[in-house]
């Protein structure tokens, strides 16, 4: 499964040489235009980075990567035509990753979005790990202490998105959302039969799958 990040730029011409660029190197993106487009999308799927630029329409991009840091420590890339020191620094302390100054060379910003991507999942390979789990977007590939684990597509969607947001707890509306996707019909005991399948064919690791009384599920190392 390729890397999906959300770009977040208001001069469409830009946007869709951002979006081409990327997809012509493997990776998928959504594209917001304006501070709250760009957090509701957020909050309905599961990005692997975000690319900001800070002068956008409404919530500007300072506000947006605020709100992003109370949910989530995925990588945010700051684009922007604003150059100086004072700008960069406020952006670091709001936990910005990176900082690009425009114009840009398209083939620096891939290499730093991709770098950036693997560092947060803590591996070189692009691998997300949690604890004795390893999942391999690429080739969808799941390993439970080295030993291959055989997934449903479904399940393979919904340790997708925990192991994205491991250590966080997600509701089951947001599983909903993010695995079968905003306009499901079913309710929240389809997430219920889905992770006790899921913990099954985890084995001992599926105990890493916690329950969280009246609030959802996360994962954790252990």
């Amino acid at each position: 499964m390729p890397d999906i990040i959300l770009i977040v730029e208001d001069e469409p011409h830009m946007g869709t040489i951002l979006q081409d660029y990327f997809a012509a190197h493997g990776v998928e993106s959504d594209l917001a235009s304006d501070g709250d487009t760009a957090l509701d999308a957020f909050a309905r799927r599961d990005y692997d980075a975000v690319l900001l630029d800070v002068m956008i329409p409404g919530l500007d991009g300072y506000g947006v990567c605020r709100a992003i840091r109370r949910e989530s420590s995925l990588p945010i890339l700051f684009l922007t035509a604003l150059g100086g020191e004072e700008q960069a620094l406020y952006g670091y302390s709001l936990g910005a990753d990176d900082y690009v100054t425009k114009p840009f060379s398209l083939a620096l910003l891939l290499a730093k979005t991709t770098a950036l991507i693997r560092r947060s999942r803590g591996t070189e390979d692009g691998a997300l790990i949690c604890g004795a789990i390893r999942l391999e977007p690429g080739p969808m590939l799941c390993t439970v202490s080295h030993n291959q684990v055989k997934l449903s597509p479904r399940e393979y969607q919904l340790l997708l998105c925990l192991l994205r947001n491991r250590g966080k707890v997600l509701s089951r509306e947001q599983l909903l959302t993010r695995v079968w996707g905003w306009d499901f019909e079913g309710g929240d005991r389809a997430v219920d039969v889905q992770v006790k399948n899921l913990r099954a064919a985890l084995g001992d690791a599926g105990k890493q799958i916690k329950t969280v009384f009246k609030a959802g599920y996360k994962l954790e190392a252990e």
